[in-house]
């Protein structure tokens, strides 16, 4: 019953979203914007975001895309893929700067500042816009679970205990002599050109593998492959169908959302769910009747981009999580917290070479393991 409550929730919150954005008479990609931002706010358990992430999202969210409109506008008579892959590499630089607490943003920081570049003539009068769309996706989304939600609901997620970090001028000093950073800014700024190499018609999406997908260690990375094109997959079902049945429209737009939401959960595959939303509403919201050309190009593109990150993440220093784990499971002095981080992602590399694992050497990690 509350996963259905969430999926009319999900509905309402991308259905008035939309409805309030085009009465503003926003543009298309604002819109889009809004409404994906509105689904991935609203959670289906009803629990809490912590309050601080709004404000923190908006001002990420748009001083990014401020960088990427100035250097736009600035280098306008640049080629796209330099100027890309500039703003690309300084997106990896920023994202060093991000303290312990924001560094699961990282993502957000390296996708926002290119969204500028994607359209044909970056603007300030487009970014207010968009942001505008986000700031009202965010707004409603959760207003509406507030108003729909049951009597009893999870509590908000209490920050977590971190280790005090170093200074900054140490962060950055770390990461710059970092391999696994440079692997990564390299790459990034060269995948919108390896993209139109080999022929993609959407060569973002390689991007887009390398900065959300490639981390520092193989099997991170194979897991974030895996969880991508699942949740890629069951988000291209509910556009299509209701493309070709209803067609397009601020209804529609809640009804494709409203529909991912209840097949991702019906499915019982709930940790996909926010990627299986952004795939719908970029293809229906943000692509409306190019959806049925869009789609099918979209997924082969992001399995490029999936590949160009497994093969970056294989043969360019590569870093077996396996391995590491095996190495301390079989030292006396490893601390079960240290086995605890490399698990998931040895379970995984394990899980793609069909080898066992062994089992965990303390019993605080049984729970983890069964998992």
């Amino acid at each position: 019953m509350v996963q259905l409550r969430g999926a009319l929730v999900i509905a309402l919150a991308v259905g008035l979203t939309s409805a309030v954005c085009d009465g503003l008479n926003l543009s298309g990609e604002a819109i889009a914007y809004g409404a994906v931002i509105a689904a991935v706010i609203v959670r289906p358990d009803f629990s809490r975001w912590p309050l601080a992430i709004y404000p923190v999202l908006l001002v990420v969210l748009g001083f990014c895309m401020a960088i990427g409109v100035v250097l736009g506008l600035a280098l306008s008579a640049v080629p796209q893929v330099f100027l890309f892959g500039l703003v690309a590499a300084l997106m990896q630089l920023l994202a060093l700067l991000l303290p312990g607490k924001l560094r699961m943003l990282s993502g957000v920081v390296a996708v926002a500042g290119v969204l500028p570049l994607l359209s044909s003539a970056p603007s300030w009068r487009d970014w207010g816009q968009e942001l505008l769309a986000i700031a009202l996706g965010m707004a409603i989304g959760t207003a509406l679970q507030l108003a729909f939600s049951p009597a009893e609901t999870p509590a908000s997620e209490a920050p977590a205990e971190e280790p005090a970090e170093p200074p900054l001028a140490e962060r950055v000093k770390a990461g710059l002599q970092s391999p696994f950073f440079w692997r990564k800014l390299v790459f990034a700024s060269l995948a919108l050109a390896i993209g139109q190499g080999v022929g993609a018609v959407t060569p973002k999406y390689l991007y887009f593998g390398v900065v959300l997908l490639l981390n520092d260690s193989i099997g991170d990375t194979l897991g974030r492959v895996r969880d991508r094109m699942v949740g890629v997959s069951l988000g291209i079902l509910m556009p299509l169908l209701v493309f070709n049945t209803l067609g397009t429209g601020a209804l529609q737009n809640g009804l494709v959302m409203a529909g991912t939401a209840a097949l991702v959960m019906a499915l019982n595959k709930a940790s996909y769910l926010r990627t299986a939303l952004i795939s719908s509403g970029v293809a229906f919201v943000g692509y409306g009747p190019l959806v049925a050309w869009y789609i099918p190009n979209r997924w082969i593109d992001y399995l490029m981009g999936c590949a160009l990150a497994v093969a970056v993440g294989l043969l360019l220093f590569p870093n077996s999580a396996l391995r590491r784990y095996n190495q301390l499971r079989a030292d006396p002095a490893a601390s079960s917290e240290q086995l605890q981080r490399l698990l998931p992602a040895a379970r995984e590399e394990a899980r793609w070479l069909g080898v066992p694992l062994a089992e965990p050497l303390t019993p605080e990690l049984s729970g983890v393991e069964a998992s």
